[in-house]
């Protein structure tokens, strides 16, 4: 919407985030014309207010993604987020990327979602990610298990000091 709310521009259709920092550069947004919807680009720049609507200063915000000169690279290299595989360093498939939470004020990714099939897994902090590929998104190994940490702490001994009981 327009900031006087009079205006309703358009539906969102997609998100492009920065492969390499997880920042969201903005949204496709689905603009209704005479014959058919044009997919415009709106950069997170450009947001005034997030909330139920997305609120933007006027209609002029949204361009086709060609006039966007920094960011056609970006979408040329087909490192997306959304839809690719998510894998662990050591091959083990863990799912699709299928959502992102992101927060609203600093458009920065802080979690992926990722979903087998119909079952959606545990999901990942941004933190987790190694590299984002064309092919995947490399993801380090989890963590072992809790019990086995146990064992291994119990391996490892480490002499105390006897301290001498006060008479």
């Amino acid at each position: 919407m327009d900031e006087d709310l009079t205006e309703t521009l358009g539906l969102l259709g997609g998100i492009l985030i920065h492969p390499d920092t997880g920042r969201v550069e903005g949204f496709f947004v689905r603009a209704p014309r005479l014959i058919r919807n044009e997919e415009l680009f709106l950069s997170t720049i450009d947001i005034l207010r997030w909330g139920l609507r997305i609120i933007v200063r006027d209609g002029s915000v949204l361009s086709p993604l060609a006039e966007r000169i920094r960011l056609q690279s970006l979408v040329e290299e087909g490192r997306s987020i959304l839809g690719q595989p998510i894998v662990t360093e050591t091959g083990r498939a863990l799912g699709r990327c299928s959502d992102v939470q992101f927060d609203t004020r600093s458009f920065m990714v802080e979690w992926i979602w990722p979903r087998k099939l119909w079952k959606w897994r545990t999901p990942l902090p941004l933190s987790s990610i190694v590299e984002v590929r064309r092919d995947a998104i490399v993801v380090r190994d989890p963590e072992a298990p809790v019990a086995e940490k146990k064992e291994k702490e119990k391996e490892i001994e480490v002499p105390m000091l006897k301290v001498p009981e006060a008479a």
